[in-house]
């Protein structure tokens, strides 16, 4: 089991590419089960998510094959409309397929999701919504089974709250459903938006992506198409983050700075100097003062992602003041807060809020990653924190980071991944030894 070691202190600098999105990726390589022809994908990160979702395509029968990136996949014949558990353990994003099977084959038997503890995603949105589009549902030992033999049909979902992964679930059933399907109450975020495009390349009709409500006129079939996956703006919001928690000097390239106004606001009013360089580059800039604490509600698209609430409450350690982050949408998203105090951060959990008193000397310790994000915020404090920090589990951080501590050494960090039993250290920085 590998670890990271973290020696703090070194301003980034130079240049960082952002790689394509996990969270766009994962349901576009489940809406390949929509057509029995062959769909190309482009910018496919190589993250533990992405390789257990081409695991269960592979395990329904499809082909898939991936070369520097690039993703075919070929979904002839689904033999097996299921997604085992023994597969997709690892994964929180195993209810993408439920809609797609449901809506090729009019049967689906999906695993309730795994992956990370940060609070329940509401798989009960995606079953309602398959019900809306009369599919008959049943869940028991751990599964979800639809069934709609005579195939789905168009009806109007109204989520009961804001779901993206159940908004990309019965956008893709409702592609193959008789008639018109309109969702309500829909997610708006990016990565809805470039399923839709993928959706439409391949022949569906869909218009609203983007807004609260999309409607879908159904089709008989769909076909293959090539299309390139848009940016991570996750991963691009968590290296700006590391550009100024260390002061540094740091261009986040190949990404989409429309896609962070939420994270740019709220750096900018922390005090940190950033310029959109160009479409596709947005640069941190040197330190010339302190860090001002900012107030951050998480909220859905186009409000402050959660999936960066963790890494902004780490640079909030370094801002004078008091911050107070407040967690809307999991309700266990402050995994990282006590190990965060292990490094010295003064914090303290009220619900869902915590309070970060700052700025705060941190420290290096040996320190547990819990689940994604929260693997991400230690890095970021490892990265300003004196002395060595050690992250265990850091397997939470390779499902949806390609190559991170690469990234950050290639920018001046001084990190390191070894395997647990590895004498023989595995460097990637070459500063500071």
């Amino acid at each position: 089991m590998d670890i990271f070691e973290i020696h703090g202190g070194v301003p980034l600098s130079g240049s960082i590419a952002t790689s394509g999105s996990k969270n766009s990726a994962l349901p576009a390589l489940a809406a390949c089960l929509l057509t029995e022809e062959e769909v190309i994908l482009e910018g496919i990160p190589r993250v533990r998510d992405i390789q257990t979702m081409e695991k269960l395509l592979a395990h329904t029968g499809a082909d898939v094959i991936e070369r520097n990136g690039t993703v075919s996949v070929t979904a002839r014949r689904i033999e097996r409309p299921e997604a085992p558990y023994e597969v997709v353990k690892t994964m929180r994003a195993s209810s993408l397929v439920l809609g797609p099977l449901a809506g090729r084959t009019g049967r689906a038997r999906v695993s309730m999701p795994g992956g990370c503890a940060i609070g329940a995603r509401p798989i009960n949105l995606h079953v309602a919504g398959l019900e809306h589009l009369g599919a008959v549902t049943h869940q028991a030992h751990g599964y979800i089974e639809a069934r709609a033999e005579s195939g789905l049909r168009g009806a109007h979902v109204k989520f009961e709250r804001i779901t993206v992964t159940g908004t990309e679930d019965i956008m893709m059933a409702a592609t193959l459903a008789h008639g018109e399907t309109i969702l309500e109450n829909a997610a708006r975020e990016p990565e809805v938006v470039d399923l839709a495009e993928l959706l439409v390349k391949m022949g569906a009709r869909i218009e609203g992506a983007g807004t609260s409500t999309i409607r879908i006129q159904g089709v008989s079939r769909l076909h293959g198409t090539r299309h390139r996956i848009i940016p991570d703006r996750i991963e691009a919001g968590t290296f700006l983050i590391a550009g100024a928690i260390t002061g540094g000097d740091l261009s986040v390239t190949s990404c989409d700075p429309a896609h962070l106004e939420a994270l740019l606001a709220s750096m900018r009013a922390a005090g940190v100097e950033i310029s959109v360089e160009s479409p596709a580059a947005i640069r941190v800039h040197p330190r010339r003062g302190p860090l001002r604490s900012v107030d951050i509600t998480t909220e859905e698209h186009p409000g402050f992602p959660t999936d960066l609430q963790a890494q902004f409450l780490a640079l909030m350690t370094q801002a004078t003041g008091i911050s107070i982050i407040t967690e809307n949408i999991f309700e266990n998203r402050f995994m990282h807060v006590p190990e965060l105090s292990r490094l010295g951060a003064n914090i303290r959990i009220d619900g869902r809020r915590a309070m970060v008193a700052g700025p705060t000397p941190l420290s290096g310790a040996e320190v547990m990653c819990s689940d994604l994000r929260a693997s991400a915020s230690l890095v970021l404090a490892g990265l300003v924190a004196h002395g060595s920090t050690v992250l265990q589990r850091v397997y939470h951080i390779d499902r949806g980071y390609e190559s991170i501590e690469k990234k950050l050494a290639g920018a001046g960090a001084r990190i390191l991944r070894k395997g647990e039993h590895d004498g023989a250290q595995r460097r990637v920085f070459e500063a500071g030894q």
